[in-house]
């Protein structure tokens, strides 16, 4: 009977830790840690280079994370279309990019609460024929590639999609007139207008949306110390603090 009672108890121990196997096991980062934010610094007022420094509104608003959460930020630039790859991996704990919440990334990573709202507008020469979005149909479309627009920009009919690693590069390719329009965040966009001449922005608008802070799939714990610390800096009035210091009320 004894024997019978003490193979029963070992195989429910092994069937209990058979089952805390299953579960994905994440390297969070504790108090006195790096916090480890994946970007693409290509994408000013968001994140941006001000000479070896990333700097720009999610990179303040990440700080202000990292100091709730008394850790150290540490940031680390790469495509955009690799960010939700670093985040799953554990290369970064948060991907923080002006990302959108969009169905398709639900699918691959959890976000925080949002922490701004953007605007996805459409750039063309000045003098374009194109006055909006109707009149994207057939022509030859930039984006920058894994964002929102080019999610968007896909759904236009007879659209000629050219995807481009940096938002930069799809606005240079406009200036140089290889291309008809680009689909980009209205204050990125305003930032490419002040610098090269003869773009301008459409008044119509081609989609609101909201962005949030990516963390690994399941990883419930981070995702809720990072809504705790950001709820309070919202609270607080840091965020928009942050957000006002880059963009001036039109």
């Amino acid at each position: 009977m004894k024997k019978k009672m003490v193979s029963l108890m070992l195989c429910v121990c092994m069937a209990v830790a058979v089952a805390g196997c299953g579960g994905k096991k994440f390297n969070n980062p504790k108090k006195g840690d790096e916090l480890i934010m994946a970007t693409n610094a290509y994408f000013e007022p968001y994140e941006y280079y001000e000479g070896d420094a990333v700097v720009g509104i999610d990179a303040e608003i990440a700080q202000a994370i990292a100091d709730k959460m008394g850790m150290t930020l540490k940031i680390e630039d790469m495509e955009f279309d690799s960010i939700i790859a670093a985040v799953n991996s554990g290369k970064a704990h948060i991907g923080v990019a002006g990302m959108t919440v969009t169905e398709d990334r639900l699918e691959n990573v959890d976000f925080s609460d949002s922490y701004t709202t953007a605007t996805q507008v459409i750039m063309v020469q000045e003098g374009s024929e194109i006055a909006g979005a109707d009149d994207l149909e057939g022509k030859k479309v930039g984006v920058q590639l894994g964002t929102t627009g080019d999610i968007f920009a896909a759904d236009i009919k007879d659209v000629q999609l050219e995807q481009y690693n940096k938002g930069m590069d799809a606005v240079q390719a406009l200036a140089n007139g290889m291309i008809d329009a680009v689909i980009i965040d209205n204050e990125p966009a305003k930032q490419f207008v002040a610098k090269a001449e003869g773009l301008t922005i459409l008044e119509e608008e081609f989609v609101t949306e909201e962005y949030a802070i990516a963390v690994a799939k399941g990883n419930e714990e981070l995702l809720d110390d990072i809504n705790k610390a950001l709820d309070a800096i919202i609270a607080d009035g840091t965020v928009k603090g942050i957000v006002d210091k880059y963009i001036t009320a039109e």
